[in-house]
């Protein structure tokens, strides 16, 4: 039922999405510009789509690993691959202290898992296979393909917006400048607000569907705990590469997000998902552990 909620949730943020899309692209740009903006859009968000496996681990300088060199790391991704009868990923190992983990791939078939090297001291066994489920529970998901059309729809608003502010749209009988003004700077806000909206959806959806396949929820609230306290202690830096990895990253590398911070953060507060994988723990007998 949670799965179905959160599933139909992503659809209602797509569709408001798309629906301020829309009304930017009537209110500023007309038809022309809007066909212009999507195009470019689509383009650059399907190389972003394809490509995003490489972005994603040359920015935090990953490398493959083998099998001899990362033995528990294998047998625990090959145990929960099987049980979701998925192919094996490949796993790549991040040299930083930070202790975080992500994965990436448009498919199961094209996936990657990465860890630093940070995590692998910091959670046990139970722990890390705990983030592993839910790292493979956002490839499953099709959390990619999700999160490119949920950017696509963002970028065409910023274009559209930026579009109008160089070029204008329409001709002048059925231009709006007060409409203009307004979707220049709201409506770029709106689509950031909406596309961060849906990852953090995602992430919550990853939390319960990982707990369900490592079928130990305690474990990856436990991880999120140290994972948060160690991203406290070690943030990462705020580097333009590493801004868009992060929103693969099971926790924010960059530090809990405060005030007005966390309002634009792509992952929801620690706590809730925290209190959120212990009630699921609690309500369900199949977690009890004797």
């Amino acid at each position: 039922m949670q799965s179905f909620t959160n599933s139909l949730r992503t659809a209602a943020l797509l569709g408001l999405l798309s629906a301020v899309l829309l009304v930017a692209g009537g209110a500023i740009a007309g038809t022309k510009g809007l066909t212009i903006a999507l195009i470019l859009a689509v383009a650059l968000n399907c190389g972003s789509y394809f490509f995003s496996d490489r972005l994603a681990l040359r920015s935090m300088r990953a490398r493959p690993v083998s099998e001899a060199e990362q033995p528990v790391m294998y047998a625990i991704v090959r145990e929960l691959a099987t049980a979701a009868r998925q192919p094996m990923p490949r796993l790549y190992i991040s040299p930083t202290n930070a202790a975080n983990a992500f994965a990436t791939g448009r498919n199961p078939r094209h996936a990657a898992v990465c860890c630093t090297e940070g995590i692998l001291p910091m959670l046990d066994r139970r722990e890390l296979r705990a983030v592993l489920s839910h790292e493979l529970s956002h490839v499953y998901n099709r959390d990619i393909l999700i999160s490119s059309v949920a950017g696509t729809l963002a970028a065409c608003i910023t274009y559209v917006a930026q579009f109008a502010l160089f070029f204008g749209g329409g001709n002048d009988r059925d231009r709006n400048p007060a409409a203009e003004l307004m979707m220049l700077f709201v409506g770029p806000l709106a689509a950031t607000l909406i596309q961060l909206a849906v990852s953090r959806t995602r992430e919550y959806q990853a939390d319960r569907s990982g707990a369900e396949l490592s079928n130990d929820p305690l474990a990856l609230a436990s991880a999120l705990n140290k994972l948060q306290n160690g991203a406290n202690a070690l943030p990462l830096p705020q580097e333009p590469g590493l801004l868009t990895t992060s929103t693969l990253m099971i926790a924010n590398p960059f530090g809990r997000a405060k005030g007005l911070s966390n309002l634009f953060s792509t992952h929801p507060p620690m706590d809730k998902r925290i209190a959120r994988l212990q009630e699921m723990a609690q309500l369900d007998p199949r977690y009890w552990k004797g």
